[in-house]
């Protein structure tokens, strides 16, 4: 054998045979003693069987191996030494061994751990002093270490040759992951990424044995016990049997089922942290010698090397792949040169701009191309390649027409780590436009100059006779700089104004405004349009509108005096109002001299029939009597309704069955040629509005809408919940908050803006002559606003109109609508019911009088709050209060009912008036047991109220 280590061996065993013939004299038991004594110490295994296989002799070393004493094998077979199998193996070399020939062979035999291990084995025959073969010797050297060092190193190396081809990491990792699984004969090998946060691994290939599965994918380590806190600190994980390490007995079977009954975890670090694993797994139980762990070390090392020149290679792929296009990209001349600055690159703008001479610059000629006029630059950039330093410069570069533009040139040299220049990089960037720019620019100045010098006395003439205030004012009250119209305007000389705080000259009436301003221009906002109201020297107030812009802690301020503005604008007002006076008191005129007329005539008439003793027609007269009366009626409610000033007895109401309740109504007085559409919207809020007033609006605003449509159309009746915000809300100049809206459609003619600008003036109307009050929309608009609300028009001519009423919302329950009894259906009074009537008209005393008694009621009558005031003060029985609102006397009816019911707690109060008294009545918010009926009324509405307060079922 070639092995040193055998030939070693075979000198040994050349002493060992002397010595043995050497004691071939001695004493059979002393000789054996000795003999055993010398091979114990040989660190080989030495046997000898004689010709029947019966093993004669062996040392220490068999009993190391089979684990049995030597005086368990002596007189033993082979066969029951080595087993069945193994001694068949063996036989045909033992029996050329005893036929003379010595045997030398690589073999296996088993270690104290029943696992086979490499070993020289020789069979040497042993002649007697005949020459016959009486036996031979066995000797066995383990050589299981040194061959797996030898495969190791082998295995280094073809990992160095494999490493130095690749640069993907993942085949870097598999090819380590591969030799160490060959190389050490485990069940797997692999390469793991780690987040040590989610204590996961993350496996994209790993290398297994035949019958071994992958775990690519992704792993927790948690699952299989706590080893993960020795990795983190960067510590190497040994484990040789699962169930016997404390750190992963718990999840034993678990390392069992993916074949690591053994591992090794060997954690991969950069800058400190844990990012990486190497791991080796076995299925069963195994023990890892140092050397294997070195070897498994030394692979790490090659791999984290091999993986950080794959990155840097990578990255610097991919930087030169962006060099190379963003110089490809970009407009402007990108170059490279050698050290000596020779140009040996160029992009595709630097080629086009030279053309065919491109090849003609390469190396040093490319000076060649510059002006002659600007050789100094070709200079300087030798100076810089002597020296190193950047270079910057800026001459003309001939292009391939022959035209020469001016560029800044810049380069940068690229130096290895000591310092040494390996090449140059630049840039050439044109500016012949630039510098073109730049000489118009020089000549412009020249005239900007006198330009600005020119505006600057413009302004200055501006800022001396204008006669607006201008100037600067300080955050701290005080102002910095003024024209001299402050001067001319106010009176003030310039150190009075500046020398004391603005507000001193403001009408103490408007400071709370203009602080208010001023946080503003402190927070950043331009203010406009802001009045106050200033003092000059003479004590008058010049109202002046001011528009701030903040700059700093200071603001530039204008302001324009509007004092006779004003007065202009008010005397205007002024005489709209009384033209519209005008136009109210002529229509008023107009419509009731014709209800007088109607009125008084059949008064006449009724008198003379009853003289003539015809009474047959007198219902004719009276029906036409009450039918003045009415018409005029409802033109003063209307009257009140536009003024604001109608007396309203709001009500929680549902909008939604208030409109069906009209819709046959509505249907019936538009008329077969215009469809109605009803749209009312789910969940609609309640509203607190008057209902019959809200009937009259809905059926005005239908009625126009069918006027609007002469052919006929289509009327939508829509509502809706609206929540206003601070926009929407001021638009419709409305508080912002939650509203219902009521918009009433139609595809009629339409109205143009100035229609629409007018629409809510009292007696304005575009219908013919004596088909209109003009008092619809005006009413509509009192009636929205005095409820809280508002109304607006939406409308295009030719496409229709959109008038929309914006009421509150009210949180509460709709109440239900009683109809009215008539008169001779009203309930009656119980016995001793007693009523006082207080109203300083007589003849509404008669009538109130006269149907109380008709009822059965005991009526007592008063002219005034104080006659009123001493019957509550009395003792009489009262069961109700009717009063007018407005009285004589200094007492008006509120103030009579409120005194009233503090002898009288309780007292049921009905208010009846003709008025506007709602602020006396509290704008519609009356106590419980309070109610109002608006003049005139019908005696059947006023029977049914009094028995409604006196039975106890109303109230406000």
């Amino acid at each position: 054998m070639s092995d040193p280590g055998t030939e070693g061996l075979h000198r040994r065993i050349a002493a060992l045979e002397a010595e043995v013939a050497r004691l071939r004299g001695t004493p059979a038991g002393q000789r054996e003693a000795e003999l055993r004594l010398i091979t114990d110490a040989l660190p080989v295994l030495v046997a000898y069987l004689d010709r029947g296989y019966i093993v004669r002799f062996n040392n220490r070393d068999y009993e190391t191996r089979f684990g049995r004493g030597v005086e368990t094998l002596v007189g033993r077979h082979a066969r029951a030494v080595l087993g069945a199998e193994m001694f068949a193996q063996s036989r045909p070399d033992m029996d050329r061994a005893l036929a003379g020939e010595t045997i030398a062979f690589d073999g296996v035999l088993p270690d104290g751990q029943g696992r086979h291990r490499a070993c020289a084995i020789q069979y040497i025959p042993r002649r007697n002093a005949a020459g016959a073969v009486e036996g031979f010797f066995v000797l066995a050297i383990d050589v299981e270490e040194r061959r797996a060092a030898e495969a190791r190193r082998i295995a280094v190396a073809e990992l160095g040759d494999r490493l130095r081809d690749l640069d993907d990491t993942a085949a870097i990792a598999y090819a380590a992951a591969e030799i160490l699984g060959t190389t050490l004969g485990v069940s797997r090998a692999g390469y793991g990424t780690i987040d040590a946060k989610a204590e996961t691994i993350l496996i994209e290939r790993d290398w297994n044995a035949p019958g071994i599965r992958s775990l690519a994918g992704t792993l927790h380590f948690r699952d299989y016990g706590s080893y993960i806190e020795d990795l983190k600190r960067g510590e190497t994980v040994i484990c040789s049997d699962a169930d016997a390490d404390p750190r992963t007995a718990s999840g034993a079977e678990a390392l069992k089922a993916i074949s690591a009954h053994s591992f090794v975890n060997m954690p991969l670090t950069e800058h400190g942290g844990f990012v990486a694993l190497l791991y080796l797994n076995h299925a069963t139980a195994r023990s890892w010698s140092p050397e294997e762990l070195a070897f498994m070390r030394n692979v790490a090392e090659r791999v984290r090397a091999a993986t950080e020149r794959s990155r840097a290679t990578s990255a610097r792929r991919v930087s030169d792949a962006q060099f190379h296009a963003f110089a490809q990209a970009v407009p402007i001349h990108v170059w490279a040169a050698s050290a000596t600055g020779a140009l040996d690159w160029s992009n595709a703008a630097c080629a086009s701009y030279c053309g065919p001479a491109r090849d003609g610059v390469r190396g040093a000629a490319w000076a060649g191309l510059v002006h002659p006029a600007d050789r100094a630059a070709v200079e300087a950039w030798e100076s810089c390649l002597e020296d190193g330093r950047p270079y910057a410069g800026e001459f003309r570069i001939r292009r391939d027409d022959g035209a020469y533009r001016w560029f800044l040139v810049r380069a940068e040299p690229i130096r290895a780590a000591d310092g040494t220049i390996l090449r140059w990089v630049g840039t050439n960037t044109d500016i012949d436009d630039q510098k073109a720019t730049s000489a118009e620019l020089a000549r412009l100045n020249t005239s900007l100059e006198r330009q600005v010098e020119r505006r600057t006395r413009e302004r200055d003439r501006i800022w001396e006779t204008t006669t607006d205030l201008m100037g600067t004012a300080g955050l701290d009250g005080y102002l910095k700089t003024i024209n001299p119209a402050w001067g001319r305007t106010l009176g003030w000389d310039d150190d009075a104004l500046l020398g004391q705080p603005f507000a001193a000259l403001i009408d103490p009436a408007d400071h709370a405004e203009t602080a208010e301003v001023v946080r503003r221009l402190a927070r950043g906002e331009t203010v406009t349009g802001f009045v106050d109201r200033v003092f000059t020297k003479a004590g008058e107030r010049r109202t002046v509108m001011w528009t701030a812009a903040p700059d700093g802690e200071t603001f530039t301020i204008i302001g324009r005096d509007i004092t006779d503005q004003r007065r202009t604008e008010e005397a205007l007002r002024q005489a709209q109002k009384m033209e519209a006076v005008g136009q109210l008191t002529g229509g008023l005129a107009h419509d009731f001299n014709n209800l007088l007329t109607g009125i008084s005539g059949s008064l006449e008439l009724l008198q003379a029939r009853m003289a003539q003793g015809r009474i047959t027609d007198l219902d004719r007269y009276i029906n036409a009597a009450q039918g003045a009366a009415k018409r005029a009626a409802a033109l003063t409610h209307r009257l009140l309704a536009f003024s604001r000033r109608q007396t309203l007895d709001p009500r929680p109401t549902s909008v939604n069955a208030l409109i069906a309740g009209m819709e046959e109504l509505v249907r019936r007085t538009v008329g077969p040629a215009v469809t109605i559409e009803v749209i009312g919207a789910v969940g609609l809020w309640t509203a607190l509005v008057d209902p019959n007033q809200l009937e009259n609006a809905l059926l005005n605003l239908c009625i126009n809408a069918r006027d609007a449509m002469p052919e006929g159309g289509r009327i939508t009746i829509e509502t809706a919940n609206k929540w206003l915000d601070v926009r929407a809300a001021r638009e419709r100049d409305l508080e912002p908050g939650q509203f219902l809206s009521l918009c009433v459609t139609d595809t009629g003619t339409g109205m143009t803006p100035e229609v629409i600008a007018r629409a809510f003036d009292p007696f304005f109307t575009t219908k013919p002559l004596g088909e209109g009050t003009g008092l619809g929309l005006s009413m509509i608009y009192g009636f929205a606003r005095q409820s809280g609300g508002q109304v607006r028009i939406y409308s295009e001519v030719g496409q229709g109109t959109t008038v929309c009423l914006y009421l509150p919302r009210h949180y509460g329950e709709a109440e239900a609508r009683d109809g009215e009894a008539d008169l001779a259906h009203a309930p009656r009074a119980e016995q001793g019911q007693t009523v006082l009537i207080v109203d300083d008209e007589p003849t509404v005393r008669m009538l109130v009088t006269e149907v109380l008694e008709d009822l059965g009621y005991t009526a007592i009558e008063a002219a005034d709050g104080a006659a009123g005031l001493k019957v509550l003060e009395s003792d009489v029985r009262l069961d109700l209060l009717v009063t007018d609102v407005g009285l004589p006397g200094g007492m008006n009816g509120r103030q009579m009912a409120d005194a009233g019911r503090v002898v009288r707690p309780g007292l049921k109060v009905l208010f009846i008036t003709g008025y506007a008294e709602n602020a006396v009545l509290g704008n519609g918010y009356l106590e419980p047991g309070m109610q109002v009926l608006t003049k005139p009324f019908v005696m059947e509405a006023l029977a049914g109220r009094i028995k409604e307060l006196i039975a106890g079922t109303g109230g406000a």
